[in-house]
């Protein structure tokens, strides 16, 4: 019974921890706002900057697949 009324312990301290995380959170939130828009602004313009450095590598690779694809079908009709 012992070990089963500390589990129950456990989580109900985990519950309570996760609770007091997110209102500190929360608060940090309202207090750091222009902080955190910068941040956010930043993540977003570099998600952007390698999503496209990506596409473009991507876009190469195919050009380049789709051209030694071409010359080993040319190869083959020899």
């Amino acid at each position: 019974m012992i070990w089963k009324e500390g589990n129950i312990v456990g989580k109900i301290l985990s519950i309570v921890g996760g609770i007091i995380a997110i209102l500190i959170g929360i608060i940090l939130l309202f207090k750091w706002i222009k902080i955190f828009i910068i941040g956010l602004k930043f993540c977003i313009v570099v998600s952007l900057l390698f999503g496209g450095l990506m596409a473009l590598l991507f876009g190469l690779i195919e050009i380049r697949d789709a051209r030694e694809l071409k010359k080993m079908e040319q190869e083959e009709k020899k």
